[in-house]
């Protein structure tokens, strides 16, 4: 299962679950390096190359590191420790929920999603009613408080329960995720996600809707997009039930050509065995009186076809990468196999 582990659910209410933070905080809050990992946002007349811009930058610099050292003292007056009580956790809740300012919920939020890479503070954030907090955020407009939001949700969501109350969240997540900037931080926030969200299969039916536009995502985003595209596409693929809603999905005219040129070859095999779960979860005799309800420009029609990407593959000059043919060689008799079964006859 792709991102978030294989979705087996631990005693306490977690499945394991790769963690995304931005931000690992040192004993020395002076430390340069800290100050250059953190992401700042900057007043419009903040021009690069100019000296008034020069100077208002290192102000806005001073002001996110001096807010994010009073979140801290504020939440954990006697301590540098980053690992916060419930009392303290409360109080950055409180932050969150009535400041307006971007520097300090970009400070808050780190905290936040700090604390909620452990497994103990998630129920806990829950019991204080984090959630809603945090995922009031995304209706922000600053996109660098929006990717610190959801990468707080993110971490929150590898918990069983979280996820249940998180779900209700997961088609303004997938709105604003395939809307966004493409190839954006915060595109890409949203994408991990909706991947930890369908982790299981549970919630999957509620991005039916939306797997055309990850489809278009994927193929015009840059080589990051496009893993985590494919990361998200695959939990669904797993789950014997989405085939049909995969299937009916648009894909664009040059999702093919992917076969013809000298792709990342971990982008190119992810796809094919995004293509295998399709071809094996999929009852294609049972299913074959309703094949017309699939449109053209479907994935669908798309696997119908998919011969004649096989033929370039194959072909001696047109793909160079061993692998990709051998795999590509081996899908296509497995599609053959249950796609066009009278032929096999």
């Amino acid at each position: 299962m792709a991102e978030g582990g294989s979705g087996d659910m631990d005693d306490a209410g977690d499945c394991s679950g790769a963690r995304y933070n931005d931000w690992s905080d040192d004993d020395n809050d002076d430390d340069d390096s800290n100050e250059s990992r953190t992401i700042v946002w900057y007043p419009p007349w903040a021009r690069i190359g100019t000296e008034a811009g020069t100077r208002a930058r290192a102000r806005a610099r001073a002001r996110a590191n001096r807010a994010r050292q009073a979140v801290q003292k504020r939440a954990s007056p006697n301590s540098n420790d980053t690992v916060l009580s419930p009392q303290e956790l409360q109080k950055v809740l409180c932050l969150v929920e009535m400041s307006e300012k971007p520097y300090i919920l970009e400070a808050a939020l780190i905290a936040l999603g700090n604390n909620a890479a452990y497994a103990f503070n998630r129920d806990i954030i829950r019991d204080l009613g984090g959630l809603p907090v945090v995922a009031k955020i995304l209706n922000t407009r600053d996109p660098i408080v929006k990717e610190k939001a959801l990468i707080v949700l993110n971490n929150l969501s590898v918990n069983t329960e979280n996820q249940r109350r998180l779900q209700i969240y997961m088609s303004q997540v997938c709105d604003d995720t395939v809307t966004s900037r493409l190839n954006s931080s915060v595109q890409l926030a949203g994408l991990r996600l909706l991947t930890n969200m369908t982790v299981t299969n549970e919630y999957q039916h509620i991005l039916a809707n939306s797997i055309s536009d990850f489809f278009r995502l994927f193929s015009a985003g840059n080589e990051e997009t496009k893993l985590q595209v494919l990361k998200l596409l695959l939990n669904l693929a797993e789950n014997p039930a989405m085939p049909r809603e995969l299937l009916r999905a648009q894909v664009p005219a040059s999702l093919g050509s992917l076969f013809d040129k000298k792709e990342n070859q971990e982008v190119i095999l992810k796809l094919l065995i995004i293509f295998e779960h399709i071809n094996n979860n999929f009852k294609w005799e049972e299913n074959e009186p309703t094949q017309n309800q699939f449109g053209e420009g479907s994935l669908f029609f798309f696997l119908k076809e998919f011969q004649v990407c096989a033929d370039k593959v194959l072909g001696i000059e047109s793909h160079h990468d061993f692998l990709v043919k051998a795999e590509v060689e081996k899908f296509m008799a497995k599609l053959a196999e249950h796609m066009f079964p009278k032929n096999q006859e």
